[in-house]
């Protein structure tokens, strides 16, 4: 990843976190019980938003993001502890966890149908798994704009996809889906699913 995007990624996407993605965060996060894997925590924009997890293990692949994190987890009202690993090659024990929560993360993962069928290895039966996700639109021209745009904008944006199509690789990794919620025209999705 660019070390550009560690350094400003909280003072570039600030407006949009306070005004609207704050609210997406804290209502989906009020869901997550148990113990709790977070996949690509980025700089910790999540942890002072638990509130009912138990605990909560967060996986960052970045060193600059996770020392970045740091400062975030003494906020936390719940244990944090943040290690360093990529979604493909998740280091626990099957059904260890009972919630996992994926947000805005799921467009960097290199190998995205790998990294989720970890995530089924390691949330128990029944667990929920939650997701607040870009996804390529269905529309003629947005989404072929999406497409053009998807080489560069990986180059610059820490290897984000504009163009993944989440909901279907959510589903077709077995995850069954409960809820959708579509939001901001359908460009962005909240997602909430269990392990079966």
């Amino acid at each position: 990843m660019s070390k550009l995007v560690p350094k400003f990624y909280d003072l570039i996407m600030a407006p949009i976190e306070k005004n609207r993605f704050k609210r997406v965060r804290s209502g989906l996060l009020s869901h997550a019980t148990g113990h709790v894997l977070e996949i690509g925590s980025g700089t910790g924009v999540n942890f002072p938003l638990y509130q009912n997890a138990q605990s909560v293990t967060a996986i960052e692949p970045d060193e600059t993001m996770k020392e970045r994190s740091m400062e975030k987890v003494f906020n936390s009202k719940v244990p944090i502890e943040v290690r360093l690993a990529y979604a493909e090659n998740l280091p626990f024990v099957e059904n260890q966890f009972d919630c996992i929560v994926v947000t805005l993360a799921l467009c960097t993962i290199q190998d995205v149908n790998h990294a989720l069928s970890e995530a089924r290895r390691v949330v128990k039966p029944g667990g929920q798994v939650m997701f607040f996700e870009h996804v390529r639109l269905n529309h003629s021209i947005v989404g072929k704009v999406q497409d053009v745009l998807t080489p560069f904008w990986k180059k610059v944006a820490g290897g984000c996809h504009l163009n993944r199509n989440s909901l279907t690789l959510i589903k077709e990794a077995g995850f069954e889906v409960v809820e959708v919620e579509r939001m901001y025209k359908g460009l962005f999705l909240v997602i909430k699913a269990k392990n079966f």
